[in-house]
């Protein structure tokens, strides 16, 4: 995966938190990411690239919000492979075979736990998933 995201962290209150620069972080009050401990938590993520534009496919936001998730997790000192849980909030279920193969080029060896759910909606009306992922550093 190419990576063209920015990420600062922020030491707050004992832990770090990761901001990606999205327009809703701050409305919201949330980080992309916080850090405590050897804990990270990653916030829904959708697949929305640098440019505020989504890519057509539920599979192609799929990859680019994996990628955001990545970039939040190393710049607050994880891996990939530490992840251990994700969830994924899809518009159309039906393109789960879609969002499966990106998911799994990502996770196959790795097999985190996870759930993949319909919504009606999300922030966006653009977006087609959001993912959030848990993840635990040794």
């Amino acid at each position: 995966m190419t990576n063209d995201v920015h990420v600062t962290v922020v030491p707050r209150a004992g832990r770090k938190t990761a901001s990606t620069g999205s327009a809703w972080e701050p409305k919201m009050g949330y980080s992309r990411a916080v850090r405590s401990g050897n804990y990270i938590a990653v916030s829904g993520t959708v697949g929305v690239n640098a440019d505020g534009k989504y890519p057509p496919s539920a599979g192609e936001q799929t990859r680019r919000s994996l990628q955001i998730i990545r970039a939040a997790i190393e710049a607050l000192g994880g891996k990939i492979e530490d992840v251990i849980r994700t969830r994924m909030f899809v518009t159309d279920v039906s393109k789960w075979e879609e969002v499966a193969k990106v998911h799994g080029e990502v996770f196959g060896n790795i097999r985190p736990a996870t759930a993949i759910v319909e919504v009606a909606k999300l922030i966006d009306a653009d977006a087609k998933i959001e993912i959030e992922a848990d993840a635990i550093v040794p």
